[in-house]
C-alpha cells in the first residue's frame, strides 16, 4: 500500500502477507519502506515482463496529491521499497482510473488543480510509455470524472463510474480500444460508484472486473441506479456483455433489445424504457387522458396484438382495461372502477391479465377465487374455481393471483393460500397440481421448459426470494440473498429473458432488477433502492413488466400478445 492521507499526507509504503484461504486473525501487516514524497490520492497498476529470462512484476504508481500539490511523476518499482521515475504526466492528476495493456500503462479523467475551492477534473486520457519514458494525451472521456475504475478485459479498457465534479455519481462504463484509441459507450452500472477499490482477475475474455465498496455522492436522471447516496458494501462484478449489442450501439450493454414496459403501481402510472434506461413513454399523462374511473394501482402489464395494445388490470381498482400503444386510446374495460363484486361484469382484486390469441381475457380474479376467461364482447365464456377459497381440485381454488397461458392453451395458477401451483385446461380440467412447502407465497409462475418452472416467493419470513422448480416441487435453482443491495423485497414478477437472465420487479426496493443465474448476482437496474420517485431512472413499487422486441414479438409470453 502505497502512501495515503487521512488528514496528513504520508509517504509510507506497508505490506501486508498473502492470506491464506482459510480466515485468519493474525493478519498483520509491516513498514517496509517511503516514497520519494508523501503521496496521496493515486493510483497503482501492474505489468509483468520478461527480464533476462525471468518473469518480474513492475508496479506503476501514478498521479497523486502531496497535500498541497498535484504529482506529475509515474514512479515504477519491482519490489516496492526503491523507485525510478518513468515518465511525467502532461496533466497531473489526483484519484485516475488506470490499467494497462500492451506495454503501455493508461491513466482516465481524475481531479486537477483549481484556483479556488470548486473541485475540478478532467477528461483526457493519457498514455504512459515505461520504455520510451514518455506520456502523452491520445483521447478523452465522454466528460470530466475523478474516482473512476478501470478493468482490462479482452485486450480492452473498460472505465466505470466516477465522479462529476459537484454532480452525480455515475453508472456509466466506457470501452477504451487500443491502438485505435477509440471511446465507445459500453453499458451501464446496477449501481453508481466511485472511488471504490478495483481489480481484475483472470485474462483475456475470462477475465472479470470487481468493484468494491465505493462512495455515491447524488445521483440523477436515467443513469442514475442502485442507493441513492453514502458510502457502499456492495461488490460488483463487471463482464461484457452483448446482450443490447455491442460497445458502440445505442443499446450496449443492456440485457435486454426492444422495449421495456414497466407497471409502476405505485405512481399509478405505465412507463417504457429503451436499453439505454431513457423514458420513452408514460401512461396516463397531460395528453393521453386515463380511462373512466381513473387509472389506479396497476398491478400488471403485457403487451398486446403485436405490441399495438396494452392490457393491464388494476387490482385495487377492480378493473381491465386495453389500451393502444402509443396513442393510449381505450380499447376494452371490463369492471366497474373502484366498485369490488362478484356477479357478471364485476372483478374483485384482478390479477395477471392476458389477451389470448383467440382474443379472449383470461384473468386472476383474486378475492373472488377464481381464473376467469372473458370474451370480446364481455361476457365470461368459462371460469376455473366457483368461489370457495379452497384447493379442491377442479372444483375450487385458494387465492389466485396467476394464471399464465401456456403454449399448448393450457393456464399455470398459482394459489396464494396453501402455496400450489396447478395446470389446467381452459375448460378447468386439472392436469397436476404441486404444493410448494417451503413457499410461503408463490407468484406468477412461468413456465421455461418441458418440466422446468420460475416464480418469486412474494412474501417469506425476511426476504424476497425467486425459484425454478420442477412438477414436482422440487426447487432446482434460487435467488435468495439475505441482506444489503443484493436482497429482494416482495418480488412479485420473475421472468426469464432470451439471453438466460432472469428480470424482477423488486417491488418494494422500487426498482426492476436482472439477474445473471450463474452467479446469482444483480447485473443491471431500473430504479433508486428504498427509494420512490416519478422523475426519469425512479419508480415506486413496480409490480410488473413486459418486454417488447423490434420485430412485434413478446419473447417471454409469444403465446399472447
Amino acid at each position: 500500500m502505497f502512501g495515503g492521507g487521512s488528514p496528513d499526507t504520508v509517504a509510507t509504503i506497508q505490506s501486508i502477507p498473502t492470506p491464506s484461504l482459510a480466515s485468519t486473525a493474525d493478519g498483520t501487516g509491516s513498514q517496509v519502506g517511503s516514497l520519494p514524497t508523501p503521496r496521496s490520492d493515486s493510483a497503482v497498476a501492474t505489468m509483468r515482463t520478461i527480464v533476462g529470462g525471468r518473469r518480474q512484476t513492475t508496479a506503476y504508481v501514478v498521479g497523486g496529491y502531496t497535500g498541497s500539490t498535484y504529482l506529475p511523476t509515474v514512479l515504477a518499482t519491482t519490489n516496492g521499497t526503491s523507485f525510478s521515475v518513468v515518465a511525467s504526466l502532461p496533466v497531473p492528476v489526483r484519484y485516475p482510473a488506470v490499467a494497462t495493456v500492451g506495454g503501455k500503462i493508461y491513466a482516465f479523467g481524475g481531479q486537477v488543480a483549481s484556483t479556488g475551492t470548486t473541485t475540478q477534473a478532467t477528461d483526457v486520457i493519457q498514455e504512459i510509455d515505461p520504455v520510451t519514458h514518455h506520456a502523452n494525451l491520445v483521447g478523452h472521456l465522454p466528460q470530466a470524472l475523478y474516482g473512476a475504475s478501470a478493468f482490462l478485459i479482452g485486450g480492452t479498457i473498460y472505465v466505470a463510474g466516477g465522479q462529476v465534479p459537484n454532480g452525480p455519481t455515475l453508472t456509466t462504463v466506457d470501452a477504451f480500444v487500443p491502438p485505435s484509441n477509440k471511446v465507445l459507450k459500453a453499458g451501464l452500472l446496477p449501481q453508481a460508484v466511485a472511488f471504490g477499490g478495483y481489480a481484475t482477475v483472470g485474462q483475456g475474455r475470462a477475465a472479470v472486473g470487481y468493484l468494491i465498496g465505493g462512495e455515491v455522492a447524488a445521483e440523477s436522471g436515467s443513469d442514475q441506479a442502485g442507493v441513492a447516496s453514502g458510502t457502499l458494501t456492495s461488490v460488483i462484478s463487471l463482464r461484457p456483455s452483448r446482450y443490447g449489442g455491442n460497445a458502440g450501439s445505442p443499446s450496449s450493454g443492456s440485457p435486454f433489445q426492444g422495449t421495456l414496459l414497466i407497471a409502476d403501481r405505485g405512481n399509478d402510472r405505465l412507463v417504457t424504457i429503451d436499453p439505454a434506461r431513457n423514458l420513452t413513454w408514460q401512461y396516463p399523462s397531460p395528453t393521453l387522458p386515463p380511462p373512466p374511473g381513473g387509472f389506479y394501482f396497476p398491478d400488471d402489464a403485457f403487451f398486446i396484438r403485436g405490441g399495438t395494445g396494452i392490457i393491464s388490470n388494476q387490482e385495487d381498482n377492480h378493473t381491465v382495461v386495453e389500451i393502444g400503444y402509443p396513442s393510449g386510446k381505450l380499447l376494452f374495460q371490463y369492471g366497474h372502477p373502484g366498485v369490488p363484486g362478484a356477479t357478471s361484469g364485476y372483478l374483485d382484486q384482478p390479477d395477471d391479465a392476458y389477451l389470448l390469441k383467440s382474443g379472449i381475457i383470461t384473468v386472476a380474479d383474486a378475492s373472488n377465487n377464481r381464473i376467469l376467461f372473458i370474451s370480446p364482447q364481455g361476457s365470461i365464456v368459462s371460469q376455473i374455481g366457483n368461489g370457495v377459497d379452497s384447493h379442491n381440485p377442479p372444483t375450487s381454488i385458494a387465492y389466485p393471483n396467476g394464471d399464465t397461458p401456456l403454449t399448448n392453451g393450457d393456464v399455470l395458477v398459482s394459489e396464494i393460500n396453501g402455496s400450489w401451483i396447478d395446470e389446467y385446461t381452459q375448460a378447468g380440467k386439472l392436469i397436476w397440481s404441486t404444493q410448494m412447502t417451503t413457499v410461503n407465497y408463490p407468484s406468477d409462475p412461468q413456465q421455461l421448459g418441458k418440466d422446468l418452472y420460475l416464480m418469486t416467493d412474494y412474501n417469506p419470513p425476511g426476504e424476497g426470494r425467486v425459484l425454478e422448480f420442477t412438477k414436482e416441487g422440487q426447487i432446482i435453482w434460487r435467488y435468495d440473498a439475505l441482506t444489503g443491495d443484493a436482497m429482494l423485497k416482495k418480488p412479485s414478477l420473475a421472468e426469464r429473458l432470451p439471453n438466460g437472465l432472469i428480470m424482477v420487479n423488486d417491488d418494494y426496493r422500487n426498482r426492476v432488477v436482472v439477474i445473471d443465474p450463474t452467479t446469482n448476482s444483480i447485473v443491471w437496474q431500473y430504479g433508486i433502492t428504498d427509494v420512490s420517485g416519478t422523475t426519469p431512472g425512479m419508480l415506486s413499487i413496480p409490480d410488473g413488466f413486459d418486454l417488447l422486441l423490434a420485430n412485434h414479438v413478446t419473447p417471454t409470453h409469444p403465446q399472447t400478445g
